[in-house]
């Protein structure tokens, strides 16, 4: 019997499981869109709910909470500077969750996991700018062979 077991396992140790679920809370804060199956969105979703709320909290003690749970300070910023902000007035349900079919290697019910009112321009920016930074270390010749045509 499970009781008393309130969230699920997704047969990785816990210290993994929390890693794991640092790692989307960061990634979803950071390009507040992001990909993945329908029960790991299900319950990173308390979890980013929390930490928004964090945010519109402010102060030092709450961006510490915030830095303990994620571990991205960079994410920690954007949550406190972008996002509280934006959310001040709402009370609440900051999240949505859109079921997105299935994936095709194991069948896996997939969803997309976003801000209320998010920005447009933020899914990729990240990427984008780490790619352009690479190519500018790379000589030209490999440029022109890391970038398709």
């Amino acid at each position: 019997m499970r009781h008393g077991k309130a969230h699920r396992r997704f047969n990785r140790r816990p210290e993994h499981r929390k890693a794991m679920l640092a790692n989307m809370a960061a990634s979803l804060i950071t390009h507040e869109q992001i990909v993945t199956t329908l029960p790991k969105a299900k319950d990173i979703r308390p979890i980013v709910e929390k930490l928004v709320t964090l945010g519109k909290k402010g102060g030092l003690h709450s961006r510490r909470q915030a830095i303990s749970e994620m571990r991205d300070r960079d994410a920690v910023k954007k949550l406190f500077d972008v996002l509280a902000p934006r959310y001040a007035s709402r009370q609440g349900g900051y999240l949505r969750i859109i079921k997105a079919g299935f994936r095709y290697g194991d069948m896996a019910p997939l969803a997309v996991i976003e801000f209320v009112d998010r920005d447009e321009s933020a899914k990729g920016k990240d990427d984008l700018a780490r790619h352009e930074a690479w190519l500018k270390t790379q000589p030209k010749d490999e440029q022109q062979q890391a970038v398709p045509a």
